[in-house]
């Protein structure tokens, strides 16, 4: 970096003796990357005020490269990360969420990028308690492979259930780590959250000792492809922000595809978000498909997808992945199983096809984190919030104000009950 909002070499240095918590130091213990918690991510947007940052998805590796290239030239902390749908035991993602961290580490070093960037796992889904068990199990796993963020999402389940969901695991992850809980399932207009049901959820953990970074909210948005412009209600979140402004919480803004730049500045400004995930934009970017500003691949008169000539993929190669589409009966939504089949086929093209791919994302995300997010110069922030910690533990923003009394078990079953919400349709609503 350089310039007047520079990070000093020795500052970088002591930040990266200090700030990197132990899962990283143990697996890179050579490593210049700053790769920290999500919590000194969400503190630096807070130090900057009405600023927030981009939560990659890293669908591929192309789409991580170009953001880590973005993130430096902007000065802004960045978050990468990759979904349990997308990087899970059920990928349709090469990148997972054990070889996530490593990837980031070596382009980190590779590409001299020296911002701090916190590795999420996103959604990461309870559908029923009797996921739970698995989950024990698999969390510590995550973080062994290098993971410094996570969101538990159980909103798939009635609201008292997604409590005690976040409760029963919130020992499987580190306290250290950034954490991210949810209040309704992301769905689009259908199911909105309510202040209600997200007051309860961080009443609730507030009361068993546990403060999360985020709340994600169901605010109107979908993730993948957005059908329609109804997109983020702004003055939703604000309201549901406001109620929870005790608790000193954040909040995370799921399926920025479908929002444009116009709504997304409106949430940076008038809402206390600080995260915001992008994911299917940056995939069909990478590929060379021409994106709106809302982040939607345009379709042509006959709803098929208008690849840039020269852009993205070779021609060739789009239309190998055309081809494998029509024969897997993959809708326009489904394009974004191609990731796992054609990630190795797309690190075999030439380099300067590999370049232009990386540059659309980087161009993009620039875009994104400086004219949009307000996220630039953002590093500096990040890394002072690391020295004045003196630890890669920022610790926590709020503290116990519930009594645990008023929040076991059956008082949690309790107040459910007199919760009054329109969950919205069942299904299958990852992405």
């Amino acid at each position: 970096m350089s310039g007047k909002n520079a990070v000093s070499a020795s500052d970088f240095t002591k930040a990266l003796e200090i700030g990197r918590p132990p899962n990283v130091r143990k697996l890179f213990p050579h490593s210049k990357a700053l790769i920290v918690s999500g919590k000194f991510i969400d503190r630096a947007m807070l130090a900057k005020g009405k600023a927030m940052t981009m939560a990659a998805n890293g669908r591929s590796h192309f789409v991580i490269r170009g953001a880590l290239l973005a993130a430096q030239r902007a000065n802004a902390a960045i978050i990468i990360e990759i979904a349990r749908s997308e990087g899970g035991a059920g990928a349709y993602c090469a990148v997972n969420f054990w070889n996530i961290a490593r990837q980031v580490d070596a382009l980190c070093n590779e590409l001299n990028i020296t911002v701090p960037v916190a590795i999420h796992a996103d959604h990461y889904g309870i559908k029923k308690a009797a996921e739970l068990a698995k989950a024990k199990i698999e969390i510590p796993t995550l973080f062994e492979a290098g993971i410094t963020s996570i969101a538990i999402d159980a909103s798939h389940m009635p609201d008292d259930q997604n409590l005690l969901a976040n409760i029963e695991l919130n020992p499987f992850v580190p306290a250290w780590a950034g954490l991210e809980t949810e209040s309704g399932e992301i769905k689009g207009k259908l199911g909105l959250s309510t202040a209600a049901e997200a007051k309860f959820l961080i009443q609730g953990l507030n009361a068993h000792g546990i403060f999360p970074d985020w709340i994600a909210l169901n605010n109107g948005t979908t993730h993948g492809i957005e059908a329609s412009d109804q997109g983020i209600q702004v003055g939703l979140t604000a309201e549901i922000h406001d109620a929870l402004a005790k608790y000193n919480v954040s909040g995370a803004q799921h399926g920025t595809s479908g929002n444009n730049s116009d709504r997304l500045r409106e949430i940076v400004a008038k809402t206390r978000t600080t995260k915001a995930n992008v994911a299917t934009a940056l995939q069909m970017i990478s590929w060379g498909l021409e994106v709106n500003d809302y982040g939607n691949a345009f379709m042509d008169s006959a709803g098929n997808f208008v690849k840039v000539k020269d852009q993205g993929v070779t021609e060739e190669m789009w239309a190998e992945m055309l081809a494998y589409a029509a024969d897997k009966k993959l809708k326009a939504g489904d394009f974004k199983k191609l990731n796992l089949p054609f990630e190795n086929k797309l690190l075999g093209q030439a380099r300067e096809v590999r370049e232009r791919m990386v540059k659309r994302v980087e161009d993009f995300s620039y875009n994104l984190l400086v004219n949009v997010f307000n996220a630039a110069d953002t590093a500096p922030l990040a890394v002072e919030a690391i020295l004045k910690a003196g630890s890669h533990d920022a610790g926590p923003k709020a503290q116990r104000i519930e009594s645990p009394q008023d929040w076991t078990p059956a008082r949690i079953s309790e107040k459910a009950a007199a919760l009054t919400s329109e969950k919205g349709p069942s299904g299958n609503f990852d992405d």
